[in-house]
């Protein structure tokens, strides 16, 4: 399990990536403003195996062949790796996943909710006509 904490322009955002039999499992956490180290270890104690276990969707990892790496190169991936965000490719395809997911159901929902509207509108005009012919 690994946590990166970054600032993505607006707020500050957490990710959580876990790897389990070549699957990655990624999500999202906006702190907002800078945490400090108390409320990253409070999320890391209380809030990281909840939001981990709401996770459905998995992204499988492709790893290339294992080759001997020369110590420059490693060098070199070891400063972009430390400069760079910090998230993966494959965390980022986790957290699209999820995101997509999250919107159909939002839009479902949405759907569903604004059906129900038009209905109870439609039951309403079909009283006040029911009373008008009433006389009352």
């Amino acid at each position: 399990m690994k946590l990166t904490v970054f600032h993505d322009g607006q707020y500050w955002v957490g990710v959580v990536e876990e790897q389990n039999q070549g699957k990655l499992k990624a999500a999202r956490f906006i702190f907002g403003t800078e945490p400090k180290n108390e409320e990253v270890l409070e999320f890391i104690r209380c809030k990281i195996l909840e939001l981990l276990s709401r996770l459905t969707e998995e992204v499988e990892i492709k790893h290339p062949g294992e080759r001997k790496v020369s110590p420059k190169r490693l060098a070199r991936q070891v400063a972009f790796e430390l400069s760079s965000k910090g998230t993966s490719s494959f965390a980022q395809a986790a957290l699209k996943l999820e995101y997509e997911k999250r919107k159909l159901q939002k839009h479902a929902y949405s759907k569903q909710h604004e059906e129900e509207k038009r209905a109870y509108i439609r039951k309403l005009k079909v009283e006040k006509a029911k009373e008008k012919r009433r006389g009352h």
